[in-house]
């Protein structure tokens, strides 16, 4: 098979899993339509505001009416679409109790300091709060228990109670972890150092899947952060019921704890019923061989900050803070790479930089598009792939049917996005993976790093686009000269790793030797980008080739995951299982069990036509020897297993006409009323958004 170098090829190749008819509109019409907000580890968008020590004092004082706010108990899920219009109504996600998990950690030493003045058996929060503040609080949680025991549920703002303004970080993080504990039902959130108190929508849904006592219990034990603890729940002999229960505990706090079932025998019923396990996940930093001494001496400075930036590529925007910051591009970390023609937020990290010096460049990077705030000192870099999932607001324009469709336009979006919301989509890598419009495609200069074929790999990454503007006329004088210091004249300042690549090679020279160090002139990061590239262009071929080959049964020889909690983004080897021609047979396993292999050495293929596939696929590309390392530019592949499908989650959408909101089409006029979708939505990390959308609409996007 040859390389495809045309997008629409590539990508009109690619199947889809549900059988809607779909309809057409424009996606992206300027970078306000196509919002893109990171979920960190704790299940947070980072675009909210993260509650900043002020100056402390020694006693608490609770700023003057911190009555609760008199509004309807709302105990359904927020929608989408309320989350996360502003960074403010992002406090009201449902994974906001993750919130409560930041400060937990630090409540053991405070609670000790703050308690020693009361009696043993005592009320924690009476330490902390006055008569009165403490009685109203009561009160609070008596009336939100009330309304939810009572089976009427009153649509309206969810209910809140002010605690006030703690100044003292320490006092504030107790009291956080003390009213937690004593009321698991509830969330507490900061805001600029007031403490405030709202329903824990986690817990309601949790009461669903089991005893109110058991998620009593589970929340506190979720709170308490004991190392090496464990939870158990009661035996289930349900599957469908576990699997519920897993599903919403990893979706919620899956990178804080993990799940397993285990066998109990039922003495009594003489049958076998099974437990939940759940048990905070190991911490996997390690100082390998140095003393904790010497990582101490050696420690840099680390700051962390929430990027917004708009319609601008991400390692454009990392290049312009290196040059403001005067930093390399390199001490830059991020967990994912986010799309160019959007406004995007996402958790970056630099190094050598203080918090104050990132501050100090506020003003001057806004005219890049560009906002840095959540300005802190951590400890550790960022590494991709650390994070959740990605939150999505979209708006899609001038919608219309199909081609020969006469149907009820609004009745076709309704069918197709309930379908995706229940069957999901193939799980396909997405097009802004390989470069989506340009004459090369980043998979292609992946494929040649791993044939180590690095002059053709700098080759490629300086191939010029049919365009006449400095940076094309640049490159393509360097591929009629190889002259890099030529090519560095005419190489706009702002091309920032085009420029640090030629420097590389008018040091080095181009030989083989050196462009592997003008590669090194990029990070790490960026140099195995393009060998993952690669890899996902073969995922997604493959992925095509199974369901062409299958469809949607599972057969001998496939490989699936065996846990019940399969929401992760990518699956280690020991999770996977073959499936026999018996379980075939059987039908034991589900379509969305189903998982391919992401190319790497420590992988194994299917045992049926789609492993003979991948083979014949690596061989007609010269990779039939290939063990994934290139070790000249300290590359190691070792390969996963992901998905062949996903669903997105806590999706919401309302149809609009486009008087009725903000109109941002770029040189467009609109002479009459149009209809636009309005969707919201999460996917999981490395699922695309643009790819959700397309089996939604039927057509590339």
């Amino acid at each position: 098979m040859e390389e495809d170098t045309d997008y629409g090829i590539r990508f009109n190749s690619l199947c889809f899993i549900n059988d809607h008819v779909g309809f057409h509109g424009t996606v992206k019409s300027s970078p306000s339509d196509f919002i893109v907000i990171e979920i960190d580890e704790q299940g947070q968008l980072v675009n909210k505001a993260i509650d900043e020590p002020v100056c402390e004092i020694s006693e608490i004082q609770p700023e003057p009416n911190s009555f609760p706010k008199k509004s309807k108990l709302d105990v359904q899920n927020l929608s989408s679409e309320e989350r996360s219009s502003q960074e403010v109504n992002t406090l009201a996600r449902g994974s906001d109790s993750n919130q409560n998990h930041k400060s937990g950690s630090e409540k053991e030493d405070t609670i000790n300091n703050r308690t020693s003045k009361c009696e043993e058996k005592a009320d924690v929060l009476s330490c902390f709060l006055d008569e009165k503040t403490n009685e109203l609080l009561n009160h609070f949680a008596c009336d939100i228990k009330e309304k939810w025991l009572s089976k009427t549920e009153l649509i309206g703002p969810s209910p809140e109670f002010s605690i006030g303004r703690i100044l003292d970080k320490n006092q504030r993080a107790s009291l956080h972890s003390a009213i937690r504990q004593k009321f698991p039902f509830l969330m507490t959130v900061g805001k600029n150092s007031e403490i405030v108190v709202k329903p824990n929508l986690d817990y309601k849904e949790l009461c669903h899947l089991v005893s109110e006592e058991e998620a009593f219990e589970f929340f506190k034990y979720l709170d308490a952060k004991k190392e090496n603890s464990k939870f158990t729940f009661k035996p289930d002999s349900n599957k469908d019921h576990r699997k519920a229960i897993h599903h919403f505990i990893n979706k919620k706090f899956g990178n804080l704890v993990e799940t397993k079932s285990f066998p109990e025998l039922n003495y009594n019923a003489n049958n076998l019923n099974v437990v939940i396990t759940v048990r905070f996940r190991e911490k996997s930093q390690k100082h390998g061989k140095r003393s904790l001494l010497e990582c101490q001496e050696r420690k840099d400075i680390y700051t962390a900050f929430t990027l917004r930036k708009e319609n601008l590529e991400m390692l454009e925007a990392i290049s312009f803070l290196a040059i403001k910051l005067g930093v390399i591009p390199s001490d830059f970390s991020y967990a994912g790479l986010k799309d160019k023609k959007a406004v995007t937020y996402q958790a970056m990290v630099v190094r050598k930089v203080t918090p104050e010096r990132l501050k100090n460049i506020e003003k001057e990077i806004e005219k890049k598009r560009m906002n840095v705030f959540n300005i802190r000192s951590v400890d550790n870099s960022l590494r991709l792939g650390q994070l959740k999932g990605n939150h999505f607001d979209i708006v899609i324009r001038n919608l219309k049917n199909q081609i020969n469709d006469s149907a009820n336009l609004r009745e076709r979006i309704l069918e197709a996005i309930e379908n995706v919301k229940n069957k999901g989509f193939v799980n396909y890598y997405g097009p802004q993976r390989f470069g989506k419009g340009t004459k090369v495609h980043t998979d292609q200069i992946g494929l040649a790093l791993l044939k180590s074929e690095m002059v053709k790999a700098i080759k490629l990454f300086l191939t010029p686009e049919d365009l006449d503007d400095p940076v094309n006329r640049a490159k393509k004088y360097f591929l009629q000269t190889e002259d890099a210091k030529g090519t560095l004249s005419l190489m706009p300042e702002f091309k920032v790793r085009e420029r640090a690549l030629l420097e590389s090679l008018h040091r080095f020279g181009m030989t083989e030797e050196g462009c592997v160090q003008a590669w090194f002139s990029f990070p790490h990061s960026m140099r195995i980008f393009y060998v993952h590239a690669y890899s996902s262009k073969i995922w997604n071929e493959a992925v095509s080739y199974r369901l062409a080959t299958y469809g949607s049964r599972v057969v001998e020889g496939d490989l699936v995951c065996l846990e019940e909690d399969i929401d992760k983004e990518h699956l280690p080897n020991s999770k996977v299982h073959l499936v026999t021609k018996e379980e075939e047979s059987a039908w034991t396993y589900a379509i969305y069990q189903v998982v391919l292999p992401v190319l790497g050495y420590n992988i194994q293929y299917p045992k049926n036509k789609v492993g003979q596939w991948y083979h014949e696929k690596l061989s007609r590309d010269g990779l039939q020897t290939c063990r994934f390392k290139v070790p000249a530019l300290k590359l190691n592949v070792p390969g996963c297993y992901r998905q062949i499908l996903k669903h997105p989650y806590n999706l919401s959408y309302q149809l609009k006409e486009d008087h009725d909101i903000d109109v941002k089409m770029e040189g467009s006029h609109i002479d009459e009323a149009t209809l636009s979708l309005l969707i919201s939505f999460d996917l999981d990390s490395s699922c695309y958004a643009t790819v959700c959308l397309r089996e939604i609409m039927k057509h590339d996007v």
